[in-house]
């Protein structure tokens, strides 16, 4: 890659990131809509009713951006990331409808993680993938606090390259990647299932396992037991702050994947810092 300050990449990558995060809240708002659309086309079909002539929503590329309330399409100005919404103080520009807060968080939140990455590994290959798999988390935990969906056309991907990068290997190597797979995907499916013969419900989504094996197969099986306790811990204390402040039922369920995504990407970044400072701390070392 060219000779470049280090400064001057990271920086690049946070400008990258701010452009990807507003492509990702298209992707966040757009997919499960393209998703439940053909679910019904696909029941119509089954059941062998007429089809409806209802147009399918938007699609994630090829329409461009407009107003969810007046459906005006925005100028190149409004969509400029995280810095279109401050000019517009939030407000569309045609209706004068309220913007939701999600498009700036989002963009800047993939922003400053995209720096963040290659600061941590620097102009490499092993930073690109840590981008792609930045991004995608970011898009799974916005779909899944949307909508309670992680779709398979997120994780399954997601998992798969983590997979194929083994084969470098890039991170862990092919059998790790492999045996964490699969040891993520059945200890959720295990909890799932025995906390439905117990209570008769459903504590998790089938997505939540697809997204824990992602990771093993991305950090391998010594990352799977901390995530599956930093994600507990963040939900637990996040949950916990969100009763209390009484702005979520007990009743309904929360999300889980967001408390994954954000626990792996800790662990994917950090994981051996945290791990040797566990063993300082416990002085198993």
């Amino acid at each position: 890659m060219p000779e470049l300050p280090f400064a001057l990449w990271i920086a690049l990558a946070g400008v990258l990131g701010l452009l990807v995060g507003s492509f990702l809240n298209v992707v966040i708002l757009r997919l499960p809509a393209r998703m439940a659309a053909a679910w019904r086309r696909e029941a119509r079909d089954v059941l062998e009713l007429q089809a409806d002539a209802v147009p399918l929503p938007p699609g994630i590329v090829r329409e461009p951006s407009h107003c969810p309330h007046c459906k005006h399409p925005l100028s190149a100005m409004d969509n400029i990331p995280l810095f279109g919404w401050l000019l517009l103080r939030g407000r569309c520009r045609y209706c004068r409808a309220k913007i939701s807060i999600q498009y700036p968080l989002v963009e800047l939140l993939s922003g400053v993680l995209s720096a963040v990455i290659v600061w941590k590994f620097g102009p490499s290959w092993a930073a690109l993938a840590g981008l792609a798999l930045t991004w995608t988390l970011i898009a799974l935990s916005g779909i899944d606090l949307r909508t309670q969906l992680l779709p398979d056309q997120l994780t399954l991907p997601l998992l798969w390259l983590g997979l194929l990068l083994s084969l470098l290997p890039m991170f862990v190597t092919a059998p790790a990647s492999i045996l964490a797979a699969a040891i993520g995907y059945l200890s959720l499916w295990s909890v799932y299932w025995a906390f439905k013969l117990l209570t008769g419900k459903e504590g998790m989504g089938h997505g939540d396992f697809k997204l824990l094996a992602a990771l093993g197969a991305w950090m391998g099986p010594v990352a799977l037991l901390p995530v599956i306790l930093l994600s507990s811990l963040i939900g637990a204390l996040v949950g916990g702050t969100l009763i209390m402040l009484r702005k979520h039922e007990r009743e309904i369920p929360m999300p889980f994947g967001p408390f994954i995504a954000a626990a792996g990407w800790v662990w994917f970044m950090a994981g051996a810092d945290l791990l040797q400072g566990y063993m300082q701390l416990t002085g198993l070392r």
